[in-house]
């Protein structure tokens, strides 16, 4: 499957790695609230619930169209899928070291966030050199 694609090995790898991430919050958002609770969130009803299964709804939607677009190696699903990603994980790097619900300290979260986030730029600047390079490539004469 990666052997013929035009994405990059550690970028596939990277997906894998994001996609374990959004299936296991989406599965603690869903399934275990006692985790939650552990985390400093607070459940107090049906409005909480609701955000709560939002939430995971979210996480869940983007696991199943990082799943496609690992399955497919289109390039430009590709970058749809890093652009979202890009956001969310930088959004919770600015959001968790302000908020803390981890074990980490808020300076090391915040660092483990920027590392992602970068890895994730870096990706989207690879795979967009790819489909700027394919787009030539299938340009007609």
């Amino acid at each position: 499957m990666f052997k013929s694609s035009p994405i990059p090995l550690w970028v596939n790898i990277l997906l894998i790695v994001l996609i374990m991430f959004m299936a296991i919050q989406g599965y603690l958002f869903y399934f275990n609230h006692q985790f939650l609770l552990d985390a400093g969130i607070t459940i107090e009803g049906v409005p909480d619930l609701n955000i709560i299964y939002t939430t995971a709804g979210r996480l869940l939607a983007m696991t199943a169209a990082s799943v496609f677009v690992l399955y497919t190696q289109n390039p430009n699903q590709y970058l749809v899928v890093l652009f979202m990603s890009i956001f969310k994980d930088g959004q919770q790097t600015l959001i968790d070291p302000l908020f803390p619900s981890a074990n980490a300290a808020p300076l090391v979260d915040f660092g483990m966030h920027f590392v992602i986030v970068a890895l994730e730029i870096w990706a989207f600047i690879i795979v967009y050199r790819i489909t700027r390079q394919e787009n030539k490539d299938n340009k007609p004469a």
